[in-house]
């Protein structure tokens, strides 16, 4: 690792940002680096206005994939490096107005019926039917559930912010069925819900 890129990275955990937003962010900083193949701190305001203009014209980034990358590179000059660049206030990611693609209850079912292994399908129905971001869900605890009250509690959601939201009877009745696992690659934390009860 560079020296450079530890300190963005410390940079990055004094602000507070996230681990996913570390990643993020030093990816962009990444890319803009091996796309001039020179390190980024010797890069100038015109080749960064050309950048943009090769991820928008020719690479076609998506709005988000803009939206990170003017982030990511905006905190790493602006607080890293200490330099004001005329580029970073002038690019501004596309506006998109997509309407979200609405599934049906029935097309959701097929969707997770097709998920073989029971503990996946409870993991997904239950971020599913909570509204639960991918690693809020693949995060819970048993400690995190509130059969009583019926409501889960979210630890760390996005922007560090812990919430409630409802515990449903769907997933609930999943994951009695399951054994009580939800979800989980290695490295992620399993969250028994407890057994099937007779």
């Amino acid at each position: 690792m560079t020296q450079l890129r530890q300190r963005l990275i410390e940079d990055l955990q004094l602000k507070g940002m996230s681990e996913r937003t570390q990643q993020m962010y030093v990816r962009a900083v990444r890319q803009l680096a091996e796309h001039y193949h020179k390190p980024p701190d010797q890069i100038s305001d015109e080749e960064l206005r050309q950048y943009f203009l090769f991820v928008r014209n020719v690479k076609h980034w998506s709005r988000s994939g803009i939206t990170i990358a003017l982030c990511g590179l905006k905190f790493f000059y602006e607080h890293t490096l200490h330099r004001s660049l005329a580029t970073l206030q002038l690019v501004r990611p596309p506006r998109e107005k997509k309407l979200p693609v609405v599934l049906s209850r029935e097309e959701v079912r097929q969707i997770l019926s097709q998920v073989r292994l029971l503990r996946y399908r409870t993991c997904l129905t239950t971020i599913y039917c909570c509204g639960l971001r991918l690693q809020e869900g693949t995060h819970l605890q048993v400690s995190d559930l509130d059969s009583a009250r019926k409501l889960i509690h979210v630890h760390r959601g996005k922007g560090g912010k812990d919430r409630y939201v409802p515990l449903l009877r769907i997933p609930v009745k999943v994951a009695m069925h399951s054994g009580g696992k939800v979800a989980t690659d290695s490295g992620v934390k399993v969250a028994t819900l407890g057994a099937k009860r007779r």
